[in-house]
Parts: structure tokens; C-alpha cells; sequence
């Protein structure tokens, strides 16, 4: 009891960490837009970029980012690490912590530059379908990203090298096979250098899938439930969820785009604005991104909470291993901090997985009804 009243602490904390944040970049945003900061930084960007509209775009953008993230590092390094290290679950320095933030800093900057100018100037030349063309090219990088993920991106931020257990190896390729979802390539996924927590995971479409396990899990759980984690993750393959789930961003994005540009429109005779091309209405496109996805967030939420338990009983099924699934729970249960009875509400607004007592619950069910089926 006194762990779950620790974990249910840590997560409470973390997600007011989260809703502060939301919350204070749209403050944030607003003061920038009704203060006419966002006007005066515009003009600052084109005097240094001698007018060119791409490069009065690209130096607004750096210099907004910035100062954002001046606001967002208090309470991300609170997140990341304060409460991390509070309740025993990082293993990482201050330094670590400080380059991985500069890196992931710079990819972002570099992402959120380059599409502005992209999407800056399809408003300015179809003011009227830009968003319909922004959802579109932002769901095609999307799918991109998930695809180079495991070949390009995490390699930067993690050691990555081919699993040195030849029988393990052979038993997740063997099981992998057998549910028709075949990978290219199984490897340790080194994290004990930044958190004690475990965690595996089916990685990329097509030639770049690969299975991915963190050194903590290998550690500390048996093959039997290294195996029966696998067939849950699989499982999401084979049940397309990764498609699923970027149908909805789509979904997501498309309405973000479209209210940015319905409050884009309202507001441009509002703030004196050139138009809806003038990039110091930037802001208004931002906070319309986040209204959507803390509105929207509780669906995606209950959708992936489905393909959790759709997971659960496949890995059931296809390993017919209950203990080890339920061993498997509760050892991640606790080695990762889990809330293992939250509140309906808070599984409702937050959650994306069902609590653990509740995964153990039905893998019990199945045993005595589902595997005599």
C-alpha cells in the first residue's frame, strides 16, 4: 500500500508538471499576442533579415522559441528530474540531462523553422486552403518520422546495439514469425544510464522494424515475460495500431490547422496584422495547436487504452503464458512507478494504458474462461 500511495504522489505531481506547462505557454502566447510583443518581434526579425520573407520567418521563429523555452525549463527540468530523482527512478546527471535537452532543443527548432516557413508561405499564397495542405504534408512526416525513428532519430539520443543473447534472440524472432509480423533486427536499447525504469517496443514501418529492449528490462525480468511484453507489442502491428493512431492524428491536426485559420481570420483586423501571411499572427496558430490536444487529448487517450487491452489478450493468447504476463505486470508495476488504481477520471483524462491492477485482473479472467476456449 505504501508503494501504490507513493506511485499515485509521483503521478499527481507529474501531471500538474504537465498541465502547468500547457498552461503557462498559452499564457505566455496570449501576453505575446495582446501585448504587441509578437508585432515588435516581427518587426525586429525582418530589419535583421533585410526584409526577405523567408528569413524574417525563420528569425521570428528562433527567436519566439527561445524565449518560450526560457519559460518551458523550470518546469521541464522539474519533470525530468526533480521528481525523477525524488522518488529513485533516474539514474542520470545534470550534465546528461542538460545535452539531451540542448539536442532534442535543436531538432525541434530546426523542424518547427522549417515547416513555419513552409506553411507561412502556403497562407500566403492560398489564405484560404492553407490548413487543408498543412494537415496533409504534416501527416506525411508523420509517417516519415515513424519510419526513420529507429534507423535515424533515437540512435541520437540512445546506445543502440544488436541483442547479445542468441537464445533469447532466437525465441522473440521465432514468436515474432509466428504472428505474421516479422522484424529486421532485435536490439538492447541502453537507458540505465538515465532512469531505472524498463520498457520494450516495436519500432518503424516496413524495412526499418525492429524490436527494441531496454537494457532495465533484460536485467531485471525472465525471458518468459521478455516474451510475453514482446507479444503485447507485437500485437499493436498486427492489429495496424500504429495506423490507427496516425488517422487520428490526422484527424487532430486537420483541426488544429483549421481553428488556427478561423481564429487567424477573426483576429488579423483585430491586432492590425497585414494579413493572415503576417507572421506575427504565429502565436494564434500555436495556442489553437494546444486548445486541440488538451480537448481532443481524452479521446486519443480512450482509443489507445482499446488497443491496450486488445494487446493484452493477444500476447495471452499467443504466448498462454498468464503467469508470466502477470509477473511481467507487476514487476513493471513497480519498477517503473506505475499507478496501479487511479481515479476513473484521471484514467479518463490521462491514462493511455489500463491501470495494472486492472491488466491483471482480466489476464486472471482469461485464464479461467478465455484459454479453455
Amino acid at each position: 500500500m505504501a508503494n501504490e500511495d507513493r506511485a499515485a504522489r509521483y503521478h499527481r505531481l507529474k501531471r500538474r508538471a504537465l498541465l502547468l506547462s500547457s498552461v503557462a505557454r498559452v499564457l505566455v502566447l496570449l501576453l505575446v499576442i495582446s501585448t504587441g510583443f509578437s508585432v515588435l518581434l516581427r518587426d525586429i526579425s525582418s530589419m535583421l533579415a533585410g526584409g526577405s520573407f523567408t528569413l524574417t520567418i525563420i528569425v521570428y521563429v528562433v527567436g519566439l522559441s527561445l524565449f518560450l523555452e526560457i519559460v518551458r525549463l523550470p518546469l521541464a527540468f522539474y519533470e525530468g528530474v526533480t521528481l525523477e530523482q525524488r522518488y529513485g527512478l533516474s539514474t542520470q546527471s545534470y550534465g546528461r540531462w542538460w545535452f539531451g535537452q540542448f539536442k532534442s532543443g535543436i531538432l525541434v527548432l530546426v523542424f518547427v523553422a522549417v515547416f513555419t516557413v513552409l506553411i507561412w508561405h502556403l497562407i500566403f499564397l492560398m489564405p484560404e486552403l492553407w490548413w487543408v495542405f498543412t494537415a496533409v504534408g504534416l501527416i506525411i512526416v508523420l509517417i516519415g518520422l515513424v519510419q526513420v525513428a529507429p534507423v535515424s532519430l533515437i540512435p541520437l539520443f540512445y546506445d543502440i546495439k544488436p541483442l547479445d543473447r542468441p537464445l533469447l534472440r532466437e525465441r522473440l524472432v521465432a514468436l515474432a514469425q509466428k504472428t505474421g509480423a516479422p522484424v529486421f533486427g532485435i536490439f538492447e536499447w541502453r537507458v540505465s544510464n538515465g532512469t531505472r525504469k524498463a520498457n520494450a517496443l516495436l519500432v518503424g514501418i516496413g524495412r526499418t522494424k525492429r524490436i527494441l529492449l531496454s537494457d532495465t528490462l533484460l536485467a531485471d525480468h525472465s525471458d518468459d515475460e521478455i516474451e510475453v511484453i514482446l507479444a503485447h507489442e507485437l500485437a499493436h502491428h498486427v492489429h495496424h495500431d500504429i495506423w490507427t493512431g496516425v488517422i487520428l492524428e490526422g484527424v487532430f491536426i486537420g483541426a488544429g490547422c483549421y481553428l488556427g485559420d478561423r481564429v487567424l481570420t477573426l483576429v488579423v483586423p483585430i491586432l492590425q496584422l497585414s494579413g493572415k501571411a503576417d507572421i506575427a499572427g504565429f502565436p494564434i496558430v500555436v495556442m489553437a495547436g494546444i486548445t486541440v490536444s488538451l480537448l481532443l487529448y481524452p479521446t486519443i487517450a480512450a482509443v489507445s487504452r482499446l488497443h491496450e487491452r486488445r494487446a493484452d489478450r493477444y500476447a495471452l493468447e499467443m504466448t498462454s503464458n498468464t503467469q508470466a504476463f502477470i509477473s511481467a505486470m507487476k514487476r513493471l508495476g513497480m519498477q517503473n512507478l506505475a499507478d496501479e488504481r487511479p481515479s476513473r477520471l484521471v484514467q479518463l483524462l490521462f491514462h493511455t494504458h489500463p491501470p495494472i491492477s486492472a491488466r491483471i485482473a482480466a489476464a486472471e479472467a482469461w485464464d479461467t474462461s478465455g484459454a479453455s476456449n
